[in-house]
């Protein structure tokens, strides 16, 4: 018989993993879109190889800079205000530290522990790491694995990048007659599996989430390329 194992869907790093999938999933979703949306509006204006390159690589660029710095300042904020959170916590503790035993005590009865048992846990939790306990219970913080705004960062320009290179290659990869065709179809099939991805990682029913994904997409690439169509027409 083989032993229980505990590095299943209760750890924290395997949480941690999720979200970062999760994440990547999302930022090579908006690559796709985004960059499908564009090239197709371009390629309803002109059949111009470089400049459907051209748009199309200033598109990757500009929406996988943009995600980063976005993540980056977000992740930022985010980081400090968790680090002001752990020197009050901190503060606290030096100062008041019978209230914040206390304090410790009612959070763990709110998790359903006894009296006598929420009492006892906080005593030792305090005594191995008052400031990890109270910012684990109290915060929902773990000191030790802070969020990285870098990591969150090139996580967003990476995942954007690869979504974005789909159509744009799509794009201006084939002849002049099948560039549409074939970015629409590699798109679309790109964003069932993405909508898939999502919802798996979610735990969620994935047909709603690729006939969402796929409608967004599809809504996106049309009206763009009726746009781009109709600056054509008037010779913009």
């Amino acid at each position: 018989m083989t032993e229980p194992t505990h590095d299943e869907a209760h750890s924290d790093a395997l949480g941690e993993r999720l979200n970062w999938l999760r994440a990547a999933v999302l930022g090579a979703n908006d690559g796709i879109v985004s960059t499908a949306g564009l090239v197709v509006g371009v390629a309803g204006a002109t059949d111009d190889r470089s400049v459907l390159l051209t748009a199309g690589l200033a598109g990757l660029l500009a929406g996988s800079m943009s995600m980063a710095a976005g993540e980056y300042v977000s992740v930022s904020t985010q980081r400090d205000s968790e680090k002001a959170a752990l020197a009050q916590e901190k503060q606290e503790l030096r100062e008041q530290p019978e209230a914040e035993l206390e304090e410790l005590t009612e959070l763990l009865e709110r998790r359903g522990l006894s009296r006598d048992v929420a009492q006892e846990a906080a005593v030792q939790l305090t005594e191995r790491d008052a400031l990890k306990a109270h910012a684990r219970v109290e915060l929902g913080i773990d000191p030790d694995r802070l969020t990285n705004p870098w990591h969150a960062a090139w996580a967003s320009f990476l995942a954007f990048t690869a979504g974005a290179l789909l159509p744009l290659l799509a794009m201006v990869l084939p002849s002049a007659e099948w560039r549409v065709t074939v970015t629409v179809v590699s798109v679309l099939a790109a964003l069932t599996l993405t909508g898939w991805s999502s919802a798996r990682l979610g735990a969620a029913a994935p047909g709603r989430a690729m006939l969402r994904n796929v409608a967004g997409g599809a809504l996106a690439m049309a009206v763009t390329y009726a746009a781009g169509s109709l600056l054509d027409v008037a010779g913009a």
